[in-house]
């Protein structure tokens, strides 16, 4: 199994909402900016995306809360792949929130893509980019992602 990618962040004062806890919006974002440096980290930073004219689109995310963050609080934040389609195009993609003794705070599953930046349709990825990818370690309940008939 391939190691975990992580890293630790800490819950800032613009993460924070009315009843002084991690927005839903700020898990969001902290799952965005882990995958784009696993992409950075793995040969494809955002010069890269953009000379390639290829790029990562979510079409949906679930989020599930276990406990509370708080302002100044470490989240330590995992990436793993729950699915591939066949040929790379379709990824379902999980974060894992933790607190730093490790206990679970959050989860967010996000389905996406790889969208071509001048067709604005969904692609192939560059046989590197699959790759990275498929290196993250495999969750549990992984599962092949099957295109639908419209070859979305």
């Amino acid at each position: 199994m391939a190691d975990l990618f992580s890293k630790i962040f800490v819950a800032r004062w613009t993460d924070m909402d009315f009843n002084a806890h991690m927005r839903n919006t700020a898990y969001l974002d902290l799952a965005g900016d882990l995958r784009m440096m696993f992409f950075q980290e793995n040969g494809f930073p955002p010069q890269e995306f953009v000379r390639r004219r290829v790029g990562p689109v979510v079409q949906r995310d679930e989020l599930e809360y276990f406990q509370e963050v708080h302002l100044l609080e470490e989240v330590v934040v995992t990436l793993a792949v729950a699915g591939l389609s066949r040929d790379g195009s379709r990824f379902r993609i999980r974060n894992e929130f933790l607190n730093p003794n490790g206990t679970r705070v959050a989860r967010v599953n996000s389905l996406g893509g790889w969208m071509d930046l001048d067709s604005r349709k969904l692609v192939t990825p560059p046989a590197a980019l699959a790759a990275a990818l498929d290196r993250l370690p495999h969750t549990d309940d992984f599962a092949e992602i099957e295109r639908d008939p419209k070859g979305r």
